[in-house]
């Protein structure tokens, strides 16, 4: 995957981050807040304010984390507030890239041509990964934040008319959900299939399908994870689900139960899909090619499966095409 040191590009493979045998995700290194006014953000951090126009994501259609801000914006009716830029797909020895052919967008703000150039136009000395989402700000030429579980709170500042993704009667039971998904889903799965040693890889494994046998349970008595409405712990729990039959299942050895095994989880993700701002973000021909033919520490020859043939495929923005 690689990564910056004091500023420079070094080229790195995916697992590079498994030397102990366990994935380690590292922190997100950018952490200011949107607010109305731009006062600061619930924990102190630095404010901006929330002025449309002045912001700008950068996401991967295939990175689940990305994907999140993706669909609050979409909820949000954020489309013209805020624009969006798409890296290609295949993320091999330069890490992101702003390639065109496979999808991408290019960088219409500074003509990047690798995401990691941003990184250090924002901090020259940067030292870290180089992930998505970014969310940049435009008026001062630097990045606000990249960490996707902030980012969709903050959108709320906006004063968009979605949704009330966060409502506070149920934080507490939103931030507990929130926890166990995180640690043993979202994570989870890059846990089981960057793993180097096989007790590292049980010992993420198992954990996931406890969890998602636990969510199967919540859900086969109710329609969302947190009281009678979508919260953001659902979107936090589609963005892998969507993937997991189509690329976690296999890629990534996730292969006790798929999704399709569980009613309650299946009706749940195609009730998702059935709202089409949610269905528009997703797409598969990026999924696929991502993750088949980026790692090829996993996958050498980078050769994308077609199948397997999901019920709900037709409903997305990339179908179940892929792009190699």
């Amino acid at each position: 995957m690689g990564r910056m040191i004091d500023g420079a590009w070094h080229a790195g493979k995916v697992t590079e981050d498994s030397k102990s045998g366990a994935f380690e995700r590292q922190d997100a290194g950018f952490r200011d807040w949107l607010t109305p006014a731009g006062d600061p953000g619930p924990e102190g951090q630095p404010g901006r304010p929330a002025t449309p126009g002045r912001y700008h994501l950068y996401v991967s259609y295939a990175c689940p984390w990305a994907h999140r801000t993706l669909i609050v914006r979409a909820l949000h009716g954020l489309e013209e507030a805020i624009g969006v830029s798409v890296v290609d797909p295949v993320m091999l020895e330069n890490g992101w890239t702003f390639g065109t052919e496979r999808g991408g967008s290019g960088d219409p703000l500074h003509g990047a041509e690798f995401l990691w150039q941003l990184y250090a136009r924002a901090r020259p000395d940067y030292s870290g990964k180089v992930t998505v989402p970014v969310l940049w700000d435009r008026e001062t030429d630097t990045i606000v934040s990249n960490e996707s579980a902030e980012i969709i709170r903050m959108l709320a500042a906006f004063g968009g008319h979605g949704p009330d993704l966060y409502p506070a009667a149920h934080r507490a039971a939103i931030d507990r959900v929130n926890a166990r998904v995180y640690d043993t889903v979202n994570n989870g799965v890059y846990k089981a299939g960057f793993a180097t040693t096989q007790d590292a890889y049980e010992a993420a494994v198992r954990p996931l399908f406890e969890s998602l046998d636990w969510l199967e349970g919540m859900l086969s008595g109710s329609d969302w994870l947190v009281g009678d409405v979508m919260t953001e712990a659902d979107i936090r729990l589609f963005t892998t689900l969507v993937r997991f039959d189509a690329v976690y299942y296999g890629h990534f050895k996730c292969n006790v139960r798929r999704i399709a095994d569980y009613p309650a989880l299946e009706a749940y993700l195609e009730r998702m899909l059935a709202d089409p701002r949610i269905a528009a973000t997703v797409h598969l021909d990026h999924i696929k090619t991502h993750y088949y033919a980026s790692h090829r520490d996993l996958n050498p020859c980078g050769v994308v499966p077609v199948g397997p043939d999901l019920p709900w495929a037709h409903l997305t923005a990339g179908g179940d095409q892929h792009l190699t």
